[in-house]
């Protein structure tokens, strides 16, 4: 074997060696070095749903959409990025930061990390499945297509964590993760179509329709949860309009204030306008109104003693509000399924992107 040889096969016998040492170390999470935005307009330019805001520690806004990525705002201009980019899947689901200043996306294949130009993606299909929760650590939870189960970030690994299940009286209602927050003491809840969980640090609680005190004819189908800052606990439902825990005392909050139709299936049909049965979205502003996101008739303020309806008077084909997020100026963004996103300007709704 002559010289030259011999070098185009070791060559050839390191690029393998190479190849397999890749192969074995990414079991968890792919690397896509070098992004490059997809482009770079003036204008938010999604069309299919705005599902998830978010406003760094820099002030930048991120747009997570239903089918198109991830747009980042400088305040300037608008940069798209997509799986050509990185991203594991181009539906966003959610968008946090980490103490490091990282931005995580939660997608429908994965949670992926942007960190000075490189994405990166870690898998949530029931890595490292455990029963005791707090055997786990970690502030990142994701709930990234999995049923029955959340996953937690611990810095290196995605722990997959198993639900307590109760009997699903209803095989129709599954326990997949629709909203996930942590309370101002730490506790974390974690809403499914088919039940509320609450996780204390040391104990899972579980909150299904026996325990929410549901008549016959009510199905949980959550889709949203709020903890305000007074400690009450609010689930948004799809049908059955909004649930209210206080303390001990667990109420209808929609139907005590006459905001479900008399001919209401409760079972997601479409809404009467002046009613609040489907709500996929809920925040507290700075002055301690909650807000509802309906998704036939707008927008809802609740002062405490008032319910006021903003309906968003638009030519949207697509009228359902998706999100509701508080910048860190206190502004209230609504997040449309058509694309759009709307502000609260003190009197009503209007278009802001």
């Amino acid at each position: 074997m002559n010289k030259k040889i011999k070098l185009i096969y070791l060559i050839l016998i390191l690029t393998l060696n190479f190849s397999c040492v890749e192969k074995g170390s990414t079991g968890k999470e792919t690397n896509k070095p070098e992004l490059v935005a997809t482009s770079k307009t003036d204008t938010l330019k999604f069309t299919s749903g705005i599902r998830a805001i978010f406003q760094d520690s820099k002030g930048n806004y991120w747009f997570g959409s239903h089918n198109e990525g991830v747009s980042f705002y400088n305040g300037k201009s608008f940069e798209y990025f997509t799986t050509n980019e990185g991203l594991s899947d181009n539906q966003i689901r959610s968008i946090q930061e980490d103490k490091d200043g990282k931005i995580w996306f939660e997608t429908a294949k994965g949670a992926s990390v942007y960190d000075n130009g490189t994405f990166t993606t870690y898998s949530t299909h029931f890595n490292n499945p455990r029963y005791e929760w707090n055997e786990t650590n970690g502030d990142l939870w994701f709930y990234a297509g999995e049923d029955g189960g959340i996953n937690r970030f611990d810095g290196i690994n995605m722990n997959y964590l198993i639900f307590p299940l109760p009997p699903n009286k209803n095989p129709d209602n599954t326990y997949g993760v629709t909203d996930i927050l942590t309370d101002k003491n730490g506790n974390v809840w974690i809403a499914t179509y088919a039940a509320l969980f609450n996780y204390d640090g040391k104990m899972v609680n579980i909150f299904d329709n026996e325990k929410l005190n549901l008549k016959d004819n009510e199905l949980l189908h959550i889709r949203s949860v709020l903890a305000d800052s007074k400690g009450r606990i609010w689930i948004g439902n799809n049908g059955i309009g909004v649930l209210l825990m206080e303390g001990n005392s667990i109420i209808n909050f929609s139907e005590k204030n006459n905001l479900i139709h008399p001919t209401s299936t409760r079972r997601g049909d479409t809404s009467q306008p002046g009613t609040l049965e489907h709500v996929f979205a809920m925040e507290e502003d700075s002055e301690g109104n909650i807000w509802f996101g309906d998704r036939d008739t707008g927008a809802w303020k609740y002062d405490g003693k008032t319910l006021t309806n903003y309906p968003i008077n638009d030519t949207l084909t697509k009228p359902m509000i998706w999100t509701i997020y508080k910048d860190n100026k206190n502004n209230l963004l609504f997040g449309m399924a058509d694309g759009n996103i709307f502000k609260f300007n003190g009197k009503g709704v209007e278009k802001q992107f």
